[in-house]
């Protein structure tokens, strides 16, 4: 391993960090509710129930079939290695998966639903729905949110984690980094230097519950028209099409216009990275730290990979990362 990936590689420590009271409750969802749709890589027709849970609980999965066995949303449960998406995996005996999370977490984290039992059927994915976060987001709003109370009946204070010391995660030129703040802010860039249409783009941004609802939420995600054969002939995006997902050619632009923002793919990074973030939860507490996240070029495998580090449960064989290198 070169000296500069393994420098990358210890960057990131878990002192980094501690959790820190809000004076605000856990919250759950007020009722049940459920959304149904095509899974993005699966084409399976799939329904994602959201329930209410006690405080204490978190964010867990259960899918159909596998009723006993819990998909805590956490990123131990995280595969290292996920394709165009966040899966998440429980570890004991190989358990079941629950694939294409990000939408669904980064819509409950920005909103606060602390503590939530998803149940899926039909598959083992989440719906796409349009693409974004905006339907989970009043599919949220119109169960609406209430304090969690645990199996006592009493409320638990919420947490939250705040970065204390500047920590980063460096692979080539993609990177994640963190560095103190009072509030929450987030910072991304990405750069398509083949897909003029895309090009280079920055979006940064205070993070509350209406900013994320107005800014983020809404930014749809996105493929380049010439790598869809190669990703379908790998089995995946098998129920992506032009109704779930913004597509631009290299020579063309985009093939279904309009964008609902200028920037909405970098919009969209950011979206992916409040749910990856999101799995940095413990025990119904807050999972996106508070921090100035600033991330260039990163996707999934990049956030988690961070969030493995800093939260001392990396999984990720060091010397096949300095490979990837």
């Amino acid at each position: 391993m070169s000296a500069a990936a393994s420098r990358a590689l210890k960057s990131v420590s878990s002192a980094a960090f501690s959790w820190k009271r809000t004076g605000r409750p856990q919250q759950t969802l007020a009722a049940a509710v459920s959304r149904s749709g095509v899974g993005l890589h699966s084409g399976a027709r799939v329904t994602a129930t959201l329930l209410p849970t006690h405080a204490g609980e978190g964010r867990y999965f259960l899918v159909e079939g596998e009723e006993e066995a819990r998909v805590a949303a956490e990123v131990g449960n995280a595969e290292p290695r996920s394709q165009l998406c966040t899966t998440l995996r429980r570890r004991e005996g190989g358990g079941p998966r629950v694939r294409t999370v990000e939408h669904l977490l980064s819509a409950m984290e920005a909103l606060g639903v602390d503590n939530c039992r998803v149940e899926v059927s039909g598959g083992d994915e989440i719906p796409l729905l349009d693409g974004s976060a905006q339907e989970w987001v009043e599919a949220i709003r119109s169960a609406g949110l209430c304090a969690a109370e645990d199996t006592s009946g009493q409320k638990l204070e919420k947490l939250a984690p705040q970065i204390h010391e500047p920590v980063y995660l460096q692979r080539d030129d993609c990177f994640v980094a963190a560095f103190p703040s009072s509030q929450i802010h987030i910072t991304y860039g990405i750069d398509f230097p083949k897909v003029p249409a895309i090009g280079c783009q920055w979006f940064s941004t205070f993070l509350d519950d209406n900013i994320y609802s107005s800014k983020i939420a809404p930014a749809r995600t996105f493929c380049i028209f010439e790598e869809i054969e190669k990703m379908r002939g790998a089995g995946l995006i098998k129920g992506g099409s032009l109704e779930n997902a913004m597509v631009c050619s290299m020579s063309g632009g985009w093939l279904n216009p309009p964008v609902r923002f200028e920037d909405e793919p970098c919009r969209h990074k950011i979206l992916d990275l409040v749910g990856d973030f999101s799995l940095l939860a413990q025990n119904g507490n807050q999972g996106f730290p508070i921090a100035h996240i600033i991330a260039y070029k990163a996707g999934h495998a990049l956030h988690t990979d961070f969030l493995r580090h800093l939260s001392g449960k990396s999984t990720v064989d060091q010397e096949e990362l300095a490979r990837e290198c």
